[in-house]
């Protein structure tokens, strides 16, 4: 409880700190309009050649949204171990974290916190709830449990990759960039109709980097696309997973630490 106190204390403090800056609300516009921009092409092309097999508009646009929700999330309230590498690490800030008697990674998390981050999130909630309504989803019990966890279990996948990077970052930095294959490019994955996948996509983007069991499982089970519902609880333990994976690695980073430099 003590650690949870103290993060979101830190996170009230860069709150208020991003506030004051009088553009923040146009940051926000920005990244609303690339979230809803984002998706175009695939609207634009299921409005010029319609549905593919059974796979529609809607049914592609929410598997992304619930990907892209879960990364907003990861995005915002972990963003400190984002900025980590170049941020803390190079400057020799961690050195200075290392004094203080409290969790590391709860430190670093919690370093740095952009209220625009939200709007990311906040637009894709509003895409899925679109997407569900265009299908006569209702919003029943089971239903809304199911995607509380497949979003929670999203969240702690995205924490995961970015943790992992972090812990990475202790032995190099200059190749950090090819963990957006697993950021960026994760979620553009999700586009692309399931049964269409090449098998190795498909078997790395699940059993490897569950991005399709934190998306398309919880999707299919609550609209009743397949006969297998109870593979869309396993978001959860998937991400939870994934996450206690990273958690090792940002842990042996820590222990080989040896202080910054050139």
């Amino acid at each position: 409880m003590g650690e949870l106190k103290m993060y979101f204390k830190l996170v009230k403090m860069n709150l208020l700190s991003s506030l004051e800056y009088k553009g923040w609300w146009l940051m926000i516009l920005q990244v609303v309009t690339v979230v809803v921009t984002d998706p175009l092409g695939t609207v634009f092309m299921f409005s010029r050649f319609g549905s593919i097999g059974p796979w529609t508009m809607e049914r592609i646009l929410l598997i992304y949204s619930i990907s892209v929700s879960s990364y907003g999330f990861a995005e915002s309230f972990c963003r400190g171990m984002d900025y980590f590498p170049w941020h803390i690490l190079r400057t020799g800030g961690f050195d200075r974290l290392m004094l203080r008697p409290k969790s590391l990674f709860t430190q670093v998390a919690a370093s740095y916190f952009h209220i625009h981050r939200l709007s990311r999130p906040l637009t894709g909630l509003g895409i899925i709830i679109w997407c569900l309504s265009r299908q006569g989803i209702q919003a029943t019990p089971h239903n809304t449990v199911m995607l509380i966890t497949a979003l929670l279990g999203g969240t702690l996948l995205y924490i995961g990759i970015i943790t992992a990077t972090g812990g990475f970052a202790f032995f190099t930095i200059k190749t950090m960039e090819w963990f957006n294959i697993l950021t960026f490019a994760g979620f553009q994955v999700t586009r692309i109709p399931m049964e269409y996948m090449p098998p190795a996509l498909k078997n790395a983007f699940t059993f490897f980097f569950p991005m399709l069991v934190i998306s398309y499982y919880p999707a299919s089970a609550i609209c009743g696309w397949g006969d297998s519902a109870w593979l869309g609880w396993l978001a959860l333990p998937a991400g939870a997973a994934f996450f206690g994976f990273s958690l090792l690695i940002w842990r042996f980073g820590v222990r080989r630490y040896k202080s910054t430099g050139s």
